[in-house]
């Protein structure tokens, strides 16, 4: 899929299914699904009977994609979007460094405060997201405009 066939009720669909997910995950656990925190308390300091669930949390987001990827090659009905990486592996890599030191710093994610803390109606979380946001516009202006001329 490209901007250019993009509708409406896609954006639709895959809000209410993100929204579906992370008010389940609240109810039935207790906790803000913020994957940066997940991650963390995977690979940095949760003790060993807490990382069994964040193990098979972050295995079924990333089953999920070889799962799309694998419907829509064998007859998934609809439209379907491909991704074409414009950026070389060390470059992802670093990018995907500083995105970590950044919810380090931010003390969470887009998903932990942008999804999860917005709906919640926390400032810091306002405060948060807003700072993302304005660094990725900040980022994108001078990747394209100012270092690839």
């Amino acid at each position: 899929m490209s901007i250019t066939s993009f509708t409406p009720w896609e954006g639709l669909v895959g809000g209410l299914l993100i929204g579906i997910a992370t008010v389940a995950w609240l109810w039935l656990y207790g906790r803000v699904t913020g994957i940066s925190g997940i991650l963390g308390g995977l690979v940095l300091k949760e003790p060993a009977g807490d990382r069994s669930w964040r193990a098979w949390y972050l295995a079924g987001l990333i089953g999920g994609v070889f799962g799309y990827e694998w419907l829509t090659r064998h007859g998934l009905p609809g439209t379907h979007f491909s991704v074409d990486l414009q950026a070389s592996w060390p470059v992802l890599l670093a990018a995907g460094f500083l995105v970590g030191v950044g919810t380090r710093l931010g003390r969470g994610c887009t998903s932990g405060h942008g999804v999860c803390g917005i709906a919640r109606l926390s400032k810091r979380s306002f405060v948060a997201t807003g700072t993302f946001m304005l660094a990725a516009f900040a980022t994108v202006f001078v990747v394209r405009h100012v270092v690839g001329g």
